[in-house]
């Protein structure tokens, strides 16, 4: 056997010389050993195919990429919002001995309900920071799976890139951006000029 085959390809020809010189004196334990083998050995090349073919360089490339980014960026905004929120309590809490009565203790009710509400961003950036380690696993995973099997198959040729034929309005219309894809002020400001 040659030497510089890897290891996968060494342990075939090492089957193959087994079973070339078992031929014609098999059992029919044997024969049905073998068709079970051969059977296996079809079923793995199959699976290695189908996993070549789920392009999963895509999943880590730019899925898993993207969704922790995206959850990174709600937890940013999230804590921004929280702090605005937070600032104008205190400004309301400020006003507040400035207030008669009954009207100072519905502002303080109210500022302390705001400020127990807002709990919820500790409690949000929490949850998506295990969402964020989650996929960061899965990320590992995959690769790991990747690597066991990248002597199967070669990589699928990449996918061309698909032309974006939307209009200006519906890339613009596509809710909140990480800010690197977000549309610029000028582009939103030109979009609704159109519709005057």
């Amino acid at each position: 056997m040659p030497d510089g085959l890897p290891d996968h390809e060494r342990i075939e020809e090492a089957v193959r010389a087994v079973l070339s010189s078992l031929a014609g004196a098999l059992t029919s334990t044997e024969a049905v050993l073998l068709g079970e083998l051969e059977a296996l050995g079809r079923e793995v090349a199959r699976a290695k195919s189908e996993i070549a073919a789920l392009r999963v360089d895509d999943i880590n490339a730019s899925h898993i990429p993207a969704a922790t980014d995206e959850l990174d960026a709600v937890v940013e905004h999230t804590a921004n919002a929280t702090n605005e929120i937070l600032d104008a309590c205190e400004k309301l809490e400020a006003l507040t001995p400035r207030l008669s009565g009954e009207a100072a203790e519905v502002v303080a009710g109210a500022v302390t309900r705001i400020y127990e509400a807002c709990s919820f961003q500790d409690i949000t950036g929490q949850r998506i920071g295990k969402v964020v380690a989650a996929l960061k696993a899965i990320e590992r995973r995959v690769a790991a799976v990747t690597a066991s099997f990248a002597w199967a198959e070669a990589a699928p040729e990449p996918r061309e890139a698909a032309t974006d034929l939307r209009t200006e309005g519906e890339k613009l219309a596509n809710g909140p951006q990480l800010p690197a894809a977000a549309s610029s002020q000028a582009e939103i400001d030109r979009l609704l000029a159109s519709f005057e």
